[in-house]
């Protein structure tokens, strides 16, 4: 093949962003989470970022994380199998398995590292592995590398999860994976009844909860916690780039099998530790989270509120979740960029999904309001948001 035919094909289709005059994707961010954000030289409302509970730009998470950088670097320049595996990594290992009640925690460069590695490590082609139809990326992209028989199931739909499951006994072992929170729309799976389905069929469940830990449950320890779900013995995947308001992934579960990762998961034996700015980080988010919890739960719950209000009144359909995530019904992509266009032309930034993000013609804009914002921002917001449909 020509070199130029190769390159050929990967000709980047920009005629949507062309057509509505705007692309809502890359755009430059010149500052830190704080209560405005500058993008592109424009002050803007930021209601875009998983930032939940506001603690990215918390002095007392940046002060743990400069006083990582002054001990330790800004990287130990390795995996955590070789020299990357600082005091710092045990801790908050620890700290994690203590938070979601598990027994033992791994910790990646990211969830999508984690949900990626984690099925070619479990997983073989005498398995049967059955997923929500509308789980993230890195779940799906997960389990397709891995040989055995994949069935979808309807978005939390029970009975038909139960039906795959009735007609899966020649399987050596079924998994059932699911996400707390799906975040294009803010529904939330219902777990627990997943969990107990998968002991009757005998099952083992998986579940990402990367828009649930931080942020549900009556001290935000996530969906475990949120649907009372004790001695958990299947497999937990989360985000610590959200409500955990840092990067990075985990798994947790039983410690024979997560020992068993440390030394068998190439996503986490082949890459670089997080630095230790971000382990630090993250150690000081939980403890923050312990402290003052009740009060950033409140904040986040009363702006969603606000903000799904402004939008009701401004006309628009939202998807309703019990997950602070407020997600307006788009359409079409270009109805879904044309919104997303007009929200920033006024100042907010905001979250468009298309396909294949989420089906054709089934766009969404997200909207979270964390509550590192204040009152009068989110009033802000919301009057904006209720004249942008006239516009």
């Amino acid at each position: 093949m020509d070199l130029r035919e190769f390159y050929n094909r990967f000709s980047l289709d920009e005629s949507l962003a062309e057509e509505v005059g705007h692309n809502p994707y890359y755009l430059r961010v010149e500052s830190g989470l704080n209560e405005k954000i500058q993008v592109n030289g424009h002050e803007m409302i930021d209601l875009a970022s998983n930032n939940y509970l506001g603690l990215a730009t918390d002095s007392r998470v940046k002060q743990a994380a400069e006083e990582a950088i002054k001990k330790y670097g800004v990287s130990l320049c390795g995996t955590p199998i070789a020299t990357g595996y600082l005091d710092l990594y045990q801790r908050l290992e620890e700290e994690l398995s203590s938070f979601v009640g598990l027994e033992e925690t791994i910790i990646l460069p990211s969830c999508y590292q984690a949900n990626n590695g984690l099925f070619s490590c479990i997983a073989g082609a005498q398995d049967l592995i059955v997923v929500d139809r509308y789980a993230h990326s890195s779940l799906i992209q997960g389990i397709k590398s891995v040989s055995c028989k994949i069935r979808p199931f309807l978005h939390n739909n029970l009975e038909h999860l139960e039906g795959i499951l009735q007609r899966s006994s020649g399987y050596k072992q079924v998994f059932v994976v699911t996400e707390s929170v799906f975040s294009t729309e803010g529904s939330m799976a219902p777990f627990k009844e997943i969990v107990q389905m998968c002991m009757n069929y005998n099952a083992l469940p998986v579940i990402d909860d990367s828009h649930g830990i931080g942020v549900l449950g009556k001290s935000g320890r996530g969906i475990l916690e949120q649907q009372g779900i004790d001695g958990y013995l299947g497999i937990y995947t989360a985000s610590l780039g959200k409500g955990l308001a840092n990067s990075g992934g985990m798994i947790s579960g039983k410690k024979g099998l997560i020992d068993y990762l440390r030394y068998y998961c190439p996503h986490l034996v082949y890459s670089t530790a997080l630095t230790p700015a971000v382990l630090a980080g993250t150690v000081a988010v939980l403890e923050v989270i312990r402290a003052d919890f009740e009060v950033l739960k409140r904040k986040l719950v009363t702006y969603q509120q606000a903000i799904y209000e402004s939008l009701i009144e401004g006309g628009f359909t939202v998807s309703t979740g019990e997950a602070p995530i407020n997600s307006i019904q788009s359409g079409s992509k270009e109805a879904t960029f044309i919104l997303a266009k007009k929200l920033y032309e006024q100042g907010i930034l905001s979250t468009p999904f298309i396909e294949p993000s989420v089906p054709v013609d089934q766009g969404r804009v997200r909207l979270i309001a964390g509550a590192g914002l204040t009152q009068a921002t989110v009033a802000q917001a919301s009057e904006i948001i209720k004249r942008v449909r006239r516009l």
